[in-house]
């Protein structure tokens, strides 16, 4: 028997989300039938834990007797089992010093981590992600932000929805003003903003009318690639290069500053990669952005005006351009920007999100785990195993041990 274990989400903020829905537990027992999960109970997980034992999933607190444990979010240190495999967001792939002591736990533990964000497939294009979502909620923010900047509109926040479709359905009496909306990025947040955009009938325009021409409706462009780097030598642009020499690359996000709006950044930032804009480009009076909603949330990254991340009951804090500090949101003025920075977007429609995630894992993931098949999708992703990290993490070393 394979006992397949689903924590409760410890972390605070409080996350809601959970790896498998009940009938997606259900659908792999049903598939593999020597394979049993155990759910711990939770108060503020998105499914309730009536819904998994109406299902047939049993419900317990002790975790121990399960080989493999699903988590969302950073597993508690506190609660970890040592020899167990653990597939969790561990957020430690670039050292983050919040997570040091995680890193070493798992180490001393000889647990088997499993990291979600890096389950990549042969092409390096991730596996799983809550992405999608991210970029459907910080669309959604991003305008109910404006709104109540500019005193233009009122929008309801996500979370007061049941669902997407009930979101969707709340779209159909709402019409956006004429305004301008820079998408940036090529994954799957910025999907999930487009999907927004094009529900909402916000037009896409290329980047040239964008910049020349005025609109008696509501616009956005979709920067990426070409559109947004080059590199500084001789101002051409290879993906592949770009990849692998960040830094010889120059940022061409200044050329939209006093025509946008609203920026929704969906761009996968590390520090190598040149920032969207520097701080003192807030100076310039040419910088008309009055909403910046910064999805993919790296504090001072991409955005450098991003202080630190927000919470979904107080997503938004003002900026002052003149003194680069913090300030109250909602002023209706264009000396201040208004920053969304939830790093948990995802959170205002977990069961959407959650069903989502988990269909990715009962695709991709866990049928290798299930016949504990060392697939490369697995491979890649194990940060550390038997106490030691893995060839593919040994960079870690000096943040590991």
């Amino acid at each position: 028997m394979i006992r397949i274990g689903i924590v409760r989400e410890g972390k605070t903020p409080e996350d809601n989300r959970t790896p498998f829905s009940p009938k997606q537990c259900v659908e792999i027992q049903t598939q593999y039938p020597d394979v049993q999960f155990l759910v711990q109970p939770s108060a503020i997980r998105c499914f309730s834990d009536e819904e998994y034992q109406l299902q047939g999933i049993t419900l317990q607190e002790d975790l121990s007797s399960c080989q493999i444990i699903f988590g969302v979010k950073e597993a508690l240190i506190e609660t970890l089992i040592p020899g167990k495999t653990y597939l969790f967001f561990s957020h430690t792939k670039k050292k983050q010093a919040h997570n040091e002591k995680l890193m070493h736990a798992l180490i001393e533990k000889k647990i088997r981590l499993i990291d979600y964000e890096c389950l990549t497939h042969d092409d390096g294009h991730r596996v799983v992600g809550f992405g999608y979502w991210a970029g459907v909620v910080g669309a959604h923010n991003g305008l109910l932000t404006y709104g109540k900047k500019t005193g233009a509109f009122q929008l309801e926040p996500v979370y007061t929805y049941k669902n997407f479709m009930e979101l969707k359905e709340s779209y159909e009496t709402f019409f956006v003003p004429p305004i301008k909306i820079a998408v940036t990025g090529s994954g799957r947040v910025s999907t999930g903003v487009l999907d927004i955009l094009n529900y909402l009938d916000i037009a896409e325009v290329s980047q040239e009318d964008y910049l020349n021409k005025e609109f008696e409706y509501p616009v956005f462009t979709h920067l990426k690639g070409k559109s947004l780097y080059e590199r500084s030598d001789d101002g051409t642009y290879d993906r592949e290069d770009f990849h692998s020499n960040p830094s010889a690359y120059r940022c061409l996000f200044m050329n939209y500053v006093g025509v946008t709006d609203i920026l929704m950044n969906g761009v996968y930032w590390d520090k190598n990669v040149p920032r969207l804009f520097e701080l003192t480009d807030l100076k310039n009076p040419d910088f008309q952005i009055q909403v910046i909603s910064d999805i993919t949330c790296d504090e001072n990254g991409s955005v450098p005006c991003n202080l630190g991340s927000t919470t979904i009951g107080d997503p938004t804090y003002g900026f002052d351009k003149s003194t680069l500090q913090k300030t109250t949101p909602f002023q209706q003025t264009h000396s201040t920007i208004d920053v969304m920075a939830v790093d948990n977007l995802p959170n205002e429609l977990p069961r959407d999100a959650s069903n989502y995630f988990g269909g990715y894992l009962q695709t991709h993931v866990l049928p290798d785990l299930v016949k504990n098949v060392r697939s490369g999708i697995i491979e890649r992703a194990t940060i550390c195993e038997n106490g030691k990290l893995t060839s593919y993490f040994e960079y870690l070393n000096d943040y590991a041990y």
